[in-house]
Formats: C-alpha cells, sequence, structure tokens
C-alpha cells in the first residue's frame, strides 16, 4: 500500500469540493496523473492488487476529506469566497509551467495546437456565463432521481479525470451540487451511495478513454487539457475583491496558492509513470 497517497487524496478531495476546481489539476501538480489513469483503468486486470494498493488509500484521502471537509467548504465559499477562489487559481496557475514541461511545448506543439488550445479555453471559460440548473434538493430517492444521481455521479467522475473541469462544476450546472454537498454533509447514506456509483464506472471508463488519448494523441490530448486548466482559471475568478483586508486576503491566498503548487510539483523527470 503506498499509504502516502492519502495526503494526495486529501488534496484532491477539497479540489473537488470546489466548483471549478478540478481534482485532475491537482494530480497533475502531484505528479500522479498518469499513474492514477493507469490504475483505474487496470483495476480489473490481473494487475489489479497492484493498483488497489495505489488507489486504496487514494480513495481513503479523498473520502475523508469530503465527508469531513464539506462543512468547511461551504463555511469558507460563504464568508471567505474571493480568497478559497484566488488560492485555488494560485495552484491552477501554479501548475502551467509545469504542464508546458509535461508537453513538450516549444518541440512538438505546432501553430493549429495552439489553437486548439484557445478554443478550448474560451469554450471552458464561457461556462461562467452559464446559469446553474435550478433544481430543489433532493433528499429521498425514487426510480428517477436515482437515475437522475447516478448519471450526474458519472458526469462528475469524467470531469474530475480531466484538468481544467471540475466534478463540482458539472454538478452544479446540472442542479446536482446542493444535493450532493448536502448529502455528505448530512450523510444520507443512500444519496451518497447512488452517486458514489455512477462516480466508480465513470472513472473506470473514463479512464481508459483519457489513458488512451494520451498514449496514442499525446500533444493534441495536452493542448487540450492546457486550454482546459487555462479556462478554467475564468471559471471560478471571482472579480477583485473591494479594497481593504478582502484584498490583502485575496492576493495573500493567491501567493499561497502560487507557493503550494510550486512546493508540491514535482521535477520533470519524475512525474511521469514508472
Amino acid at each position: 500500500m503506498e499509504w502516502r497517497n492519502i495526503y494526495r487524496g486529501f488534496l484532491m478531495g477539497i479540489s473537488d469540493l470546489i466548483p471549478g476546481v478540478s481534482g485532475g489539476t491537482i494530480a497533475f501538480m502531484l505528479g500522479i496523473y498518469d499513474r492514477l489513469l493507469t490504475s483505474i483503468s487496470g483495476i480489473f486486470s490481473k494487475d489489479w492488487r497492484k493498483h488497489i494498493g495505489f488507489l486504496l488509500p487514494l480513495a481513503i484521502g479523498m473520502g475523508m476529506t469530503l465527508l469531513l471537509f464539506s462543512r468547511v467548504i461551504k463555511f469558507l465559499l460563504a464568508n471567505y469566497n474571493a480568497p478559497t477562489q484566488f488560492f485555488f487559481m494560485g495552484l491552477i496557475i501554479g501548475i502551467l509551467p509545469f504542464m508546458a514541461k509535461q508537453a513538450k511545448i516549444k518541440s512538438t506543439f505546432k501553430a493549429w495546437h495552439y489553437v486548439v488550445l484557445l478554443v478550448v479555453g474560451v469554450l471552458l471559460a464561457m461556462t461562467a456565463f452559464i446559469a446553474p440548473a435550478d433544481t430543489s434538493i433532493i433528499t429521498s430517492l425514487t426510480p428517477a432521481t436515482t437515475v437522475v444521481l447516478f448519471l450526474s455521479g458519472w458526469a462528475a467522475s469524467t470531469a474530475m479525470l480531466l484538468p481544467g473541469i471540475s466534478g463540482s462544476f458539472v454538478l452544479l450546472l446540472l442542479g446536482m451540487y446542493s444535493t450532493a454537498i448536502g448529502a455528505l454533509s448530512d450523510f444520507n447514506i443512500p444519496i451518497i451511495i447512488v452517486i458514489g456509483l455512477g462516480v466508480v464506472l465513470g472513472f473506470v471508463i473514463s479512464s481508459k478513454i483519457i489513458h488512451y488519448l494520451l498514449n496514442q494523441h499525446a500533444t493534441l490530448t495536452f493542448a487540450i487539457i492546457i486550454g482546459l486548466i487555462i479556462g478554467s482559471i475564468f471559471v471560478i475568478y471571482p472579480g477583485i475583491p473591494e479594497s481593504g483586508t478582502p484584498f490583502v486576503m485575496s492576493a495573500v491566498a493567491l501567493i499561497m496558492g502560487l507557493l503550494v503548487s510550486n512546493l508540491f510539483s514535482p521535477p520533470e523527470a519524475d512525474s511521469k509513470t514508472k
């Protein structure tokens, strides 16, 4: 068991509670993205024990964070929204130089790759202007709500694996974010199980697709991923806070995010899947 993955899962779990912040981005920052995809897609292979040893501590860290910190994140977003968002903006901006090295932009990107990057970034940034679906909070299961919650979990898990797209943001657009956060805060086990099953199935299928694209069309996939990461900055950007304490707190939070990103980002040579 790779128990150090518990703290990695902790960081990914916190990010997945924030609409607009992607756990996939944090996985890239930690240098485990390739390994994460390989382990999820290989969970039903003959090497499943090795992959379980990698994924289980990660899942424990994420699960503990989702259950224990959902109320903390709700409090921070409600009372210190701008500093919280600026901290995660710092994390995202800080990972871009590392991503550029991973993609070997200078030697592999052609003009059309930059066009793809720009288009993807703009399209994601435009989602910031989409009004979330207005859906009431689901607290009990019916056949219809079970299907909706399962499919919402599937969609969110696909977004979690894609750097730049937040699973929480997808739930927000689908009108299921309040239901998911409420279930975590109130320990509504049936709701958590249904969404969780959708998340698990989505992880397995989506990881295989993304892993294939990174192996067969690496440069194009990196262009899309970097575009998603850049676009996500505009999605979570809360605007310039008013002068005084909110402005100072936001500036400090942004700098802290940059420092944390630099602290956790591994050297290029160590970041690839062994």
